[in-house]
This record gives C-alpha cells, sequence and structure tokens, in this order.
C-alpha cells in the first residue's frame, strides 16, 4: 500500500452499480465483492469503504473519510460540518435530479402545506422535515420510516409522508397526490475540509473531481468522424454541432478532407442520413469515455 493514501467512499445500494460504472469511465476500476464492505481499486494512492448514502456525510466530517459520493439530501439530514466540491447528476436510468416532495392521499382534503398543521407525516429524512415546517411555522409530528412510506398513508396510519421521487409515477400509482416539494437533490462529492487542507490530498481530489465530471460530461455525447469533397465541406461543417468547431485536416494528396466533431447522442440519428445526403462519407460514430473542460477544475 502506498504511503499516502486517501481514504473515498462508495454510496452502498441504489447509487452503487451507477458510480461504479461512472469511475470506471473516469478511469478507476472498483471490484466488489457480496462479502466486503471494502472494494479494491486500481490505485495504490486510494483506499475505498463501501458506506450507505445516510450515513456517508458522518464519517467525512469525523475524518474516517477524506471524500466521498452522497445526496445533498444526507448532507442536510445529517448536519455534518463537510465541503461539497461538485455536483454529480447520475443514476442508471436519469440525470434528473430527485425530489423529496409532501404527498397525501387524493381525498384527503389536504391541499397544501399549511394543511399539515397538526398531522402527522412519516419520513426517512427526519431532520430536514422537522426543521422544514418549524422554519415555517407549521406544527406537525414527524416519524421515521424505515421504509414502505407510501404505504403507511395508504392505510390511515399517518397523514401525510414526506417521499424522494425522480417522475412521481409511483406516488401516483398508490393512489397519492403531490401538494408540495420541499428539497431539490442529487449526488454530490464531498470532502473533509481538513483533508482539503493536505496538499497531496487535495491534489488527488481535484483529479478524482475532474475526471468524474468528465466522465459525466460525455455520457450523453459521441464522437462523429466522416470524409468529406473539398466542394462539399462548408456544407457539412456548417450541419455539424460541436462544442467549439468540428477538426477539419486535409487527407494526404487528395480534394478529400477529414471531418471531426463531438454531438448530442440524440441528434445522431437525424443528423448522419443529412450528412450523408449533403455528401459525407464514410461516417464513423465512436462512444467517448470523458469530456474534460477547463471550467471543470476546483477553484482555488
Amino acid at each position: 500500500m502506498s504511503e499516502r493514501v486517501l481514504k473515498l467512499g462508495i454510496p452502498k445500494g441504489s447509487l452503487e452499480e451507477a458510480t461504479l460504472d461512472l469511475f470506471q469511465k473516469a478511469g478507476w476500476r472498483i471490484s466488489i465483492s457480496s462479502r466486503n464492505y471494502f472494494p479494491v481499486i486500481d490505485d495504490v494512492e486510494i483506499y475505498c469503504a463501501l458506506i450507505r448514502a445516510q450515513e456517508m456525510a458522518r464519517y467525512i466530517e469525523s475524518g474516517v473519510l477524506d471524500v466521498g459520493l452522497t445526496g445533498l439530501d444526507w448532507i442536510l439530514e445529517s448536519e455534518a460540518e463537510i465541503d461539497i466540491i461538485a455536483d454529480l447528476i447520475y443514476s442508471k436510468v436519469s440525470t434528473r435530479k430527485a425530489k423529496w416532495v409532501l404527498a397525501v392521499p387524493d381525498g384527503s382534503g389536504i391541499n397544501s402545506i399549511e394543511d399539515c398543521a397538526g398531522k402527522t407525516i412519516s419520513t426517512e429524512l427526519v431532520n430536514f422535515t422537522r426543521k422544514y415546517f418549524a422554519a415555517r411555522n407549521i406544527a406537525v409530528t414527524v416519524e421515521f420510516s424505515w421504509g414502505a412510506t407510501e404505504a403507511k398513508v395508504v392505510e390511515g396510519l399517518v397523514d401525510a409522508i414526506v417521499e424522494v421521487t425522480e417522475t412521481g409515477r409511483t406516488i401516483r400509482e398508490h393512489g397519492l397526490k403531490i401538494i408540495h416539494t420541499l428539497l431539490e437533490t442529487n449526488t454530490k462529492l464531498a470532502v473533509n475540509s481538513e483533508s482539503m487542507k493536505d496538499p497531496w490530498k487535495r491534489k488527488k481530489i481535484e483529479q478524482i473531481a475532474l475526471l468524474l465530471k468528465g466522465a459525466l460530461n460525455a455520457d450523453s455525447l459521441v464522437g462523429l468522424k466522416m470524409n468529406v469533397p473539398r466542394d462539399r465541406l462548408e456544407k457539412i461543417v456548417a450541419l455539424l454541432p460541436s462544442l467549439n468547431a468540428p477538426t477539419v485536416s486535409q487527407l494526404h494528396n487528395t480534394d478529400w478532407f477529414s471531418v471531426e466533431s463531438v454531438v448530442n447522442e440524440a441528434v445522431v440519428r437525424e443528423i448522419i442520413p443529412r450528412l450523408i445526403n449533403s455528401g459525407a462519407d464514410g461516417i464513423i460514430e465512436y462512444s467517448l469515455n470523458k469530456v474534460v473542460n477547463v471550467t471543470d477544475t476546483l477553484q482555488r
């Protein structure tokens, strides 16, 4: 093991697989055994621990971990004093921010957050929810939910729930309506303040943050490369969206050019037929692991 080691927390649970995929695109391979909470990473300068996202902030604050990935919701819930250095919006199915919402049965007669006065609310996000209602002078009883939160309000055990959702579909399927959004949340790269004062650790953390953001930047992008005759070059270049401008280089001893660009994957199915019809040939589409920008570096 290296004399210098950065202690990294990987979120166990719903974000676990997506986090491993993200790190692989960023350049680190992490292997997890089903019976081991200490993953193996192909970097002797990093030590990994598998931690529930709900507990991550506490371990970072105490110095057990130098850096870790967890949600803004769990950082606020824990009230830990740690630094957030990067937004990492990702999951297996969506890049939207999740929301913690207040939901009630359709026929409950509760139509606003103010109508919850005197009611009982069930949630996993207890501390945040209590503070949220207290800040608005709405007296409620907040109970911790160990799971199956929607069922508690459906069965009449509580009057309302505060639950996390991306689309609201599951909540609606339980016959509930959303009446208020308390918090938008997404994954953050969080660090221990003292760790950032150590020059070596800071440099390693900056490396991780930069490459993770580069991997996320590339998530919806692909590269396109094609051959274009001289008389069609300007027309083809005008068709191509790109991060800055397409790369154009002349092929050896010909009037043809190689044109290369990075484009959003969503437009590829529309743009390739237009490129072919406009004179491009030999179009190659290729995937990207990282797109790293100067703006992704941490501000010193």
